[in-house]
């Protein structure tokens, strides 16, 4: 399950970056892109883009607060469609602890993105999960 999710994950990032460099519709691509990867769950990556699709000016604001001196279109195009999942993932599902969500953002944009991708999606992810002022609904205050 955890391999499934993980590739997940990487499918919505991968639409997410396709919408944004090309413009592409994001259902045929995500279809695509669960179907390239093999054994991702196609209902956990419908759900996640769904979701970041459906809170993305709440994401924007929690990513750019918690990103001192980043605007979104000076980001890394990667870090930035990974911290989008990832933010998702920590503010409004309830389906993995909150070091899990992080932990898979890291990975992936280690992965996908560039030498400092992951450095700056831990920073922002953690400053995220530990604002007081955000209800995190993983994290316990």
């Amino acid at each position: 399950m955890a391999r499934k999710r993980h590739l997940s994950r990487i499918a919505v990032m991968q639409v997410l970056f396709e919408h944004l460099s090309r413009g592409v519709n994001m259902q045929d691509s995500l279809q695509r892109n669960v179907r390239e990867l093999g054994e991702a769950d196609s209902a956990f990556a419908e759900a996640l883009l769904s979701g970041v699709l459906d809170h993305e000016e709440e994401l924007q604001k929690a990513i750019v607060e918690h990103a001192p001196g980043w605007t979104l279109e000076r980001m890394d195009p990667i870090a930035r469609c990974v911290l989008f999942v990832g933010t998702f993932e920590l503010l409004f599902a309830n389906d993995a602890p909150p070091a899990v969500a992080m932990n898979e953002a890291i990975d992936i944009a280690k992965e996908y993105g560039t030498d400092e991708s992951g450095k700056f999606v831990n920073g922002v992810l953690n400053a995220i999960a530990h604002d007081p002022a955000i209800a995190v609904n993983h994290v316990a205050k």
